[in-house]
This record gives structure tokens, C-alpha cells and sequence, in this order.
């Protein structure tokens, strides 16, 4: 019993930490219900999805959300978004609900619907950018007609075991909690108006649970040593080992290979970390005042284009970044008193869509960082970063004894064996 126990405290401890990021202590997405008029039977509804996470966006093929009626609920209409199935109706004559299912599945319109089918903040194909990347971008919302429900606050039921999926697992939502109502303002902004009954549903994030193995990779080189030090091998687990394809394989030619799957498996290029992203950090060049990085972002799958992808790094002297070329960058500082992290995302119509493995699957840029006198040096790795992560996953970096180091920094073998020999020599000096 006392095993049992332990264990369940054990599991519940490594799900919270995983769920918590350092990073961004405050990120979260926040699904907010907000019943705007009561009908017949219920009520209708806006939801609005908002991604208040700094870093992590919900990419193609955008979010799912679900959740469980408390009572019989059905949802006569959906604006903005709809369900993946319309469940058993067959007790209704005349009307027929979008959907009669206990446990609906929602997903967001593609762009391009028609406009009756348009709501506020929709129709993006679940698509959601990161609050810190572009917050008038970081909405999503849609409006549904729910039936046999309540008609009054004390009558609603809120529904319970919400879901979401932004494209993949990761998130834990917790219970929808009523709180007080959503107020608006009118388009002219000289009248107020507010809902009749709000409630809020909190998930976050954990990449324990969306998957066992990184998502990406990190490699190291800087111009004082001509030794690269690569991904470590199977960062990413080598499951995919055996259905790899090679950069020159002609099955790449073929019509359709690229298009990607609806399970989201990978196509990627054979690597000895088999990851379908690689970091690489370049030391440049060093100046009396500066120093000099380049930054390449490469894409190892042939199904994925990365669009709003984003690159965050901790580094201590990035609180004197000076110029980034060909990325947007942004500070991230989480606690007031410590600046050494940083975003860097793609400039929009530029460079902010990650191709497709091949020969245009790449991004790079350089940044300029001012010297701290008082601080800087280029020994014990101290010039390669901290931490990185890759779209709001860390990716794995190499062991730090393998970081390129200083011409003159001896490794500790060498430096043994010239030490006996100085001795050996001093020793015979002395006999001598």
C-alpha cells in the first residue's frame, strides 16, 4: 500500500513540474464561454480560445477541442467552427442539431468559408499564434446554439472533461470555473454591455505528455576550433530509424510525398540524431567590443512546413543583444531581475514559414552581442547557449564536455601526460 502510494505522489509530482515552464511561468490558453442571449431550450454562446503563452503557438493542422455535456445538451448551430461528427439525431423530427453527440469534437474552419459562415477571430484552420509573437493573433473563438439545456444561471450545467489538442497531446485542462461576467463595449465605445454568465477553462502545457523523445536537436562550432560538435545521437530516439529516406532517394520524386498525413507521422532524412529539427549555433567572430553569432534553423521532415515557428535561447549576454539581421527578436523576462532570454521568430512575408526538408528547408540569420567586461569569456563554453527551444519545445543539446573549446585550453589528458613528462625531466636534470 505504502508503494502505491508513493508512486502516486511520485507521478503527480513529475506531471506538475513537466507542466510548469521556467520560462513562462504564466503561459497558458484560457478558453473563456460567455453565454450572450438564453433561447427556448438554452442558450447561445461565444468561445474564445486565448494562447496568453509567450512562446508556443498551435500550428497546422490547427486545435481540437472537446469537452462532456453535464446533462443531455445538444448544439443546434455552430458559427466559426464545427463539429467532427454529428452523433445519433434520430429522436429529432424537423430541425436537426449540427450535433447530438455526448462528447462533441470541435475543430476551427478553413480560411475561405463562406461569410454566413464567418465568426469574429475564426476560420484560420486552428491556427494560433503565441501571445508573445502576435497577440492580435493569439485568438481564435466561435459561437454555437446549445438546446436542452438550462435557461437561467442557476440552471446552466458548465461542462466538464474539457480536452484540447493544439495539433497534438501536451495539454491538461482543468475544471471550467464560473467567474464574473465578460463585459463588452459598443463599436461607438459609449455603452457597455456584458454577459449573462461567463466561465473560464485553464490548460497548460507539458512536452512530457505530448511525447517520450525531443523534437529537436542542437550542434555547436565556433571559428576559433575547426571541431563541430554535433547532435548527439538519437537525440530525438531512433524509432523512425528504419522508415528514413535518404537526401538523394528517388522516392523523394514521387507526386505526393510530401503531403502530410492526417496522424501527423514524419518523413524524415536519415541523420544520426534522427531529429525533424536541428539548432545550430556558430561562434563567428570576435571583436575588441562584440562578437559575432550565426544561427541556422534546418528541417529534417519532408511533411512539415513550420509556419509562425519560433526559436527561444538562454544566454546570459543576451541582455546586450545589438543587432539580429534576418530574424524579429524579442526579450523574454519572465523574472524582472534576470535578462537571458530571448525570442527569435521569422519576419513576417520573409522568412516566418520553415520549408519542407530539401534544399530550401533552412533559416538563418546572425546576431551581435556587446561585450560585458566584467563577464565575458570565451572558456568553459560559456560563448554556446544555455537552453533552446524549438515552436515551445527544449530541444536536446550536446554534453558539455564536447563544446568546441579554446586552442589553448589543453584537454586534461594531454595536459597529464605533460606533466609526467616535466617531471620525468626535472627528475633526471636532478639525478644528472
Amino acid at each position: 500500500m505504502r508503494f502505491f502510494v508513493s508512486a502516486f505522489f511520485f507521478l503527480v509530482l513529475v506531471f506538475c513540474t513537466a507542466a510548469y515552464d521556467p520560462l513562462d511561468p504564466n503561459g497558458n490558453v484560457t478558453i473563456k464561454w460567455d453565454i450572450m442571449s438564453w433561447t427556448a431550450d438554452g442558450y447561445v454562446a461565444v468561445v474564445t480560445l486565448n494562447n496568453f503563452q509567450m512562446y508556443r503557438h498551435i500550428m497546422s493542422p490547427g486545435w481540437t477541442l472537446g469537452w462532456t455535456w453535464a446533462k443531455k445538451e445538444v448544439i443546434w448551430s455552430m458559427v466559426g467552427a464545427q463539429t467532427t461528427e454529428q452523433g445519433d439525431c434520430s429522436k429529432f423530427k424537423g430541425n436537426i442539431p449540427h450535433c447530438c453527440k455526448k462528447i462533441p469534437t470541435v475543430v476551427d474552419l478553413l480560411p475561405g468559408v463562406p461569410y454566413n459562415q464567418q465568426f469574429t477571430n475564426c476560420c484560420k484552420g486552428g491556427v494560433v499564434a503565441a501571445w508573445g509573437q502576435d497577440p492580435t493573433a493569439a485568438v481564435s473563438a466561435f459561437q454555437l446554439s446549445v438546446g436542452l439545456a438550462g435557461t437561467s444561471n442557476k440552471t446552466v450545467k458548465l461542462p466538464k472533461n474539457f480536452t484540447l489538442l493544439g495539433p497534438g497531446p501536451g495539454y491538461t485542462c482543468g475544471p471550467a470555473k464560473v467567474v464574473p461576467s465578460t463585459a463588452f463595449l459598443t463599436p461607438d465605445l459609449r455603452r457597455k454591455t456584458q454577459a449573462l454568465m461567463t466561465w473560464n477553462v485553464t490548460c497548460t502545457y507539458s512536452q512530457f505528455l505530448a511525447r517520450k523523445n525531443p523534437s529537436c536537436c542542437v550542434s555547436f562550432s565556433s571559428f576559433y576550433n575547426d571541431t563541430i560538435t554535433p547532435c548527439p545521437s538519437c537525440a530525438c530516439g531512433c524509432q523512425n530509424k528504419n522508415k528514413c529516406v535518404k537526401s538523394d532517394s528517388k522516392i523523394l520524386q514521387m507526386k505526393g510525398i510530401n503531403t502530410p498525413k492526417k496522424d501527423n507521422t514524419p518523413l524524415l532524412q536519415c541523420t544520426h540524431h534522427m531529429c525533424p529539427v536541428r539548432v545550430h549555433w556558430h561562434v563567428k567572430q570576435n571583436y575588441k567590443e562584440y562578437w559575432r553569432v550565426k544561427l541556422a534553423v534546418t528541417n529534417f521532415n519532408y511533411r512539415m512546413n513550420y509556419t509562425l515557428w519560433s526559436l527561444v535561447v538562454q544566454h546570459p549576454n543576451l541582455n546586450n543583444v545589438t543587432q539580429v539581421f534576418s530574424f524579429d527578436y524579442k526579450p523574454l523576462v519572465p523574472y524582472e531581475s534576470i535578462n537571458d532570454t530571448g525570442m527569435f521568430y521569422g519576419m513576417k512575408y520573409y522568412n516566418d514559414l520553415l520549408m519542407e526538408a530539401g534544399p530550401y528547408g533552412n533559416i538563418q540569420s546572425e546576431v551581435l552581442l556587446q561585450k560585458d567586461k566584467n563577464t565575458f569569456t570565451f572558456k568553459q563554453g560559456w560563448a554556446f547557449p544555455r537552453k533552446v527551444y524549438f515552436n515551445g519545445d527544449e530541444c536536446m543539446l550536446p554534453p558539455p564536455d564536447t563544446y568546441p573549446h579554446l586552442p589553448n585550453s589543453a584537454p586534461k589528458s594531454l595536459l597529464a601526460l605533460s606533466t609526467l613528462i616535466s617531471s620525468l625531466i626535472f627528475l633526471l636534470i636532478s639525478i644528472w
